[in-house]
């Protein structure tokens, strides 16, 4: 069997002194797509922080890629490389004056080591290759603050695909876009996850899409309520344990194929 590529162990984790993620486990394998579901508050934000160590654990162990996850986030370079994050926001826009190409080179950088004097040009065409497969390549003079919703979610998984990773991880990366750019974003997101032999683990309250596309779901209520296929996690007795009595999830109408993002 395959080792894990993240494992959680008893994980709680606090935000301003109230415990918002308590005594969670679970375990990522290899080229899995997992969701993460729950009602607002229920801290799946806060627990993708945790994995990516910008917010602190109380107790727990998280091992990501066979590493240990350091009580400050520490991890090895070469591990923290094979790490994406495809937040719901960009808090660059509108600050720091960078391009699309500039923001998707940081994605190949690995902070804190000096790269060699031939690396320029590598960084170069990973940067073209990555704008490339993302249908992006027309806006790598553009700035980042002067894309659209639908332009920025390609650049992010760009970023992604700029250098070689193992596990993404996306905060309900799909927000900001209607149906149809929300459809034309996962054919995107897919059709690289298959390329690259992705794990995926995703906050989502597209129930529908999880359904469609995810191999497992993880239901967060501050603690794991429920966890296992579409199927049995998403069946209305466990919906209803996991937002209350009367939960209408919302309708999406997806669309088929379409063209890039626009």
């Amino acid at each position: 069997m395959a080792a894990a590529i993240l494992d959680v162990e008893h994980l709680t984790v606090c935000r301003d002194g109230t415990t918002v993620v308590e005594d969670v486990s679970f375990s990522l394998t290899p080229e899995s797509d997992t969701a993460l579901v729950g009602p607002n508050g229920a801290g799946k934000s806060s627990l993708v922080q945790s994995l990516l160590g910008i917010l602190p654990r109380r107790s727990g162990t998280i091992r990501l890629l066979g590493h240990s996850l350091g009580p400050r986030g520490q991890l090895p370079v070469a591990v923290r490389d094979r790490i994406a994050y495809l937040p719901q926001t960009l808090s660059l826009r509108g600050r720091i004056p960078l391009t699309v190409a500039e923001f998707v080179g940081l994605g190949y950088d690995r902070p804190g080591l000096a790269l060699p004097w031939r690396a320029g040009a590598d960084r170069a065409a990973a940067v073209r290759r990555a704008l490339g497969r993302t249908d992006t390549p027309d806006l790598a003079d553009r700035l980042i603050s002067e894309l659209s919703t639908g332009q920025l979610k390609r650049v992010l998984l760009a970023f992604c695909v700029v250098r070689p990773r193992s596990l993404l991880l996306l905060d309900e990366a799909q927000a900001g876009l209607d149906s149809k750019a929300t459809d034309q974003f996962h054919t995107l997101l897919y059709g690289l996850r298959r390329s690259e032999g992705w794990t995926i683990l995703q906050v989502s309250h597209d129930l529908e899409m999880v359904r469609r596309t995810c191999d497992a779901v993880l239901c967060l209520n501050r603690s794991l309520r429920c966890s296992g296929s579409p199927d049995h996690a998403l069946s209305p007795l466990q919906l209803e344990r996991l937002y209350g009595p009367g939960y209408v999830p919302y309708h999406h109408h997806h669309h088929g194929g379409g063209p890039a993002l626009p």
